[in-house]
């Protein structure tokens, strides 16, 4: 019998309000398509729409991940931790956390703030034994030496832009990366793609940003960017769409801790 998911988007945020016109739209065609969203947040806010939107009826096509951003690591999260302890078994990972030293100029969150930020949200991951999706830009060898100190079920670098030199090690250590919609134009992510390891790689739309090389700069969503992802790095692989649709489905379901 056939596996009734068949793609998941590894980092998307349904709980934006980009999508909240048509939300129920939305989910009724990832349901349709057989996709499954793994569904981030970045506040105590979306935290709150998260669980309140998300529940057991709509786990065929969600995977709930609750986080705080490095953009928020100002927020209160002694009561993140109250939240994520009340509701640790309807949650399936810990998302989007990590570290961004461009938001102590933008938002004035100084690094070590968002330092302590990342590991209280690793411990929490631990603590539960969730996967973990991360947010690296500008800062990705400081996540390796802080990731390596942890026992994680799982990790993504999300929209990984690391050098050739993080990548090896992010593959040393088995971590997971993925590739979005900038994968359809971009030189460097098209070369990044293919040094990384076949088994460790997942693909995602980030949602809902928007893509000005492409798409129209149309808000992505799962159902339709999601595919030219796949076709996209099906065509750079060389392999048939549905051998890699395949394998793709396999190291998700790895890095979210739901293989048979």
């Amino acid at each position: 019998m056939k596996d009734v998911i068949l793609a998941y988007d590894a980092h998307i945020h349904l709980t934006d309000h980009e999508y909240s016109g048509y939300l129920h739209s939305l989910l009724n065609t990832l349901r349709s398509l057989r996709i499954n969203a793994c569904s981030v947040t970045v506040n105590l806010e979306t935290c709150l729409r998260s669980l309140s939107l998300f529940n057991s009826g709509t786990k065929d096509i969600v995977t709930q991940f609750i986080g705080i951003h490095p953009e928020f690591a100002n927020e209160d999260i002694e009561e993140f931790e109250n939240l994520l302890n009340e509701n640790h078994l309807i949650v399936d990972g810990i998302g989007e956390v990590g570290l961004d030293p461009s938001y102590e100029s933008k938002n004035h969150v100084s690094y070590d703030r968002q330092k302590s930020v990342l590991n209280t949200m690793l411990s929490c991951a631990e603590r539960y034994g969730k996967p973990v999706s991360l947010h690296s830009r500008n800062s990705v060898n400081e996540i390796l030496d802080i990731i390596s100190t942890y026992r994680l079920s799982g990790v993504l670098l999300h929209w990984f832009s690391g050098t050739s030199e993080q990548l090896t090690r992010a593959m040393d250590l088995g971590l997971y990366v993925s590739y979005g919609p900038s994968l359809v134009y971009s030189k460097f992510m098209k070369e990044s793609f293919l040094r990384s390891d076949l088994e460790r790689i997942l693909v995602e739309t980030d949602g809902p940003v928007r893509y000005y090389r492409c798409f129209d700069n149309l808000i992505s969503i799962s159902s339709s960017f999601l595919i030219s992802v796949i076709n996209t790095a099906s065509y750079l692989l060389k392999v048939p769409f549905p051998v890699l649709a395949e394998q793709l489905l396999t190291n998700s379901k790895h890095f979210l801790d739901k293989s048979e």
